[in-house]
């Protein structure tokens, strides 16, 4: 193809450019219009349009490690299809209005960083929105040095709030942060439909997807933690309660009195459910603690396999040991630990355990409530770090985690930043994190790419046997030889001899003794 590079002259016509040039000219256009149609727009006036950036656009979902996804499908055995409303026109007709999934509109505060990072924080939440089931309508942010006490936006915004949910149909609000009470209640007060905070909305994912008996347990133990001070009292919910006849009927001597109200009542049946929940996770405890000392006994070294949600963590885990664990395109969606047992390329034994996602800002109570799970990251002799390289902001990604790895104890363990979604991220981000961090590998889970880097950084990352022995087996002991094969030995050297087989290995300190009968003095 032959490219004229020379300007037109002046007064020249569109006639003058070769074919070649003419469509090279359209296709640029239609590129930029396709760019512009696609990209999501978050404003200070409002505007949210498009899918969150926190999920993948990929339009593959799953890999063929990724198994038949099972449980996945059971998860989308029931879904709410739009539109298919049958409410009747004359609500005289019906005696409640129709009950329907959120249709949700987003606020947030911009008080620190750049409108880059408040808009990507939108979206994180939209993202949440969405894996929760809800409809995004619209969103807003307001420039704020600090939030309002009464009403988080401020009485002028928060009417400005109120228009853009009257105008959009909207039945909750989720407003970008930690509310307050008071906070709450004054917001709900002048939009009138119901406001949720960013923690509530985790929790409610949490409680969707908790598939476990602990699971389950820690989540309502989580939420019970969030829901026990923002307890309201409504009308006669506020009345005492007393015991016996009362009032009109006459009551027997002692029965009268304060008694306890409602709220009071709600809050001790709560501290009660609390408590027993406690003595439920803490009865858990010792089976997931025995097997973790048996690993240890047996000085099996473990990888644990961390990250930002939907960063790829259990499509990494299938790619690497065929798990079939659940993978969705959704904030959150698996909670419950997986350990697997995998092997270096040298057949070196390890077990690779995968673990819930972080957030930013994850609420306090699910770190509390999961800490017995999160035990499996600070118990691990190395840490893979996954990072979503596609996400717009990836170094906050790393600063989420690590903020809640230093809460686990765990900054101490040597760590892999695991680059994921290579095929889908920008070269130039890539690199930047690969100059920002000392140890970095590029992957992409869906098409295998930079897995043997992979494999080869985690052989040399975790614990090796570290005992050298030079051992003379005898032909009849097959069964030694054997045991040195397996995944808790590394040989060095074998020969066949007359006398038998001369064995050059490295073992761990808790097999040494065992082969001391077979020590080579020669």
């Amino acid at each position: 193809m032959t490219i004229n590079n020379s300007r037109p002259a002046a007064g020249s016509t569109p006639t003058d450019l070769q074919p070649e040039e003419i469509q090279g000219v359209i296709d640029r256009i239609l590129a930029k219009e396709d760019a512009a149609a696609a990209k999501q727009s978050v404003n200070p006036a409002g505007g949210y349009r498009g899918q969150a950036q926190a999920l993948s656009s990929q339009a593959a979902e799953h890999s063929d490690y990724d198994g038949d996804q099972q449980d996945l499908a059971d998860r989308r055995a029931l879904r709410r299809v739009a539109g298919l409303s049958t409410e009747l026109e004359d609500v005289t007709e019906v005696e409640y209005r129709q009950l329907r999934l959120e249709r949700v509109v987003l606020a947030g505060l911009w008080t620190e960083g750049t409108a880059a990072d408040a808009e990507n924080s939108l979206r994180e939440l939209a993202a949440l929105a969405e894996t929760a089931g809800s409809e995004v309508l619209d969103g807003m942010i307001q420039r704020r040095l600090k939030p309002d006490p009464g009403t988080f936006l401020g009485s002028g915004k928060a009417q400005e709030l109120k228009d853009v949910v009257m105008a959009t149909g909207a039945d909750t609000v989720i407003v970008d942060s930690e509310l307050s009470p008071s906070q709450r209640r004054g917001l709900e007060d002048i939009v009138k439909v119901k406001v949720i905070d960013r923690t509530a909305l985790i929790l409610d994912i949490f409680a969707q997807h908790a598939k476990s008996r602990e699971g389950k347990a820690q989540v309502e133990l989580a939420q019970l933690e969030y829901l026990l001070p923002r307890l309201r009292g409504w009308g006669e919910s506020m009345s005492r309660q007393a015991g016996g006849q009362v009032g009109s009927a006459g009551a027997g001597m002692g029965s009268r009195g304060p008694g306890e109200t409602k709220i009071e009542l709600d809050r001790r049946k709560i501290r009660t459910r609390m408590a027993k929940l406690r003595r439920e996770i803490a009865g858990m405890k010792p089976a997931r603690e025995t097997k973790r000392a048996n690993r240890q006994r047996n000085e099996i070294p473990s990888v644990a396999i961390a990250g930002y949600t939907n960063a790829g963590k259990s499509s990494l885990l299938n790619r690497l040991t065929d798990a079939g664990v659940l993978v969705e395109n959704a904030l959150f969606a698996t909670l419950d630990p997986t350990i697997r047992r995998a092997e270096t390329p040298d057949g070196l034994g390890y077990t690779l355990a995968d673990t819930v996602g972080f957030v930013r800002s994850l609420p306090t109570q699910l770190v509390e409530a999961f800490r017995s799970t999160l035990e499996e990251v600070a118990d691990a002799d190395l840490i893979l770090h996954v990072v979503d390289a596609s996400h717009p902001d990836p170094e906050g990604q790393i600063a989420a985690v690590r903020s809640v790895l230093a809460d686990v104890d765990a900054r101490r363990i040597p760590e892999i930043i695991v680059l994921n979604k290579v095929d889908a991220a920008d070269p130039f981000v890539i690199e930047r994190l690969r100059q920002r961090e000392p140890r970095t590998v590029v992957v992409s889970a869906r098409t295998g790419q930079g897995i043997d880097e992979l494999l080869q950084a985690i052989s040399e990352g975790i614990p090796r046997p570290g005992v050298e022995l030079e051992l003379l087996v005898p032909y009849d002991r097959g069964d030694v030889v054997s045991r040195l094969h397996s995944q808790d030995a590394e040989i060095l050297q074998l020969d066949h001899e007359e006398s038998g087989t001369r064995i050059r290995v490295k073992v761990r300190d808790s097999l040494a003794p065992e082969l001391e009968p077979f020590l080579s003095h020669a």
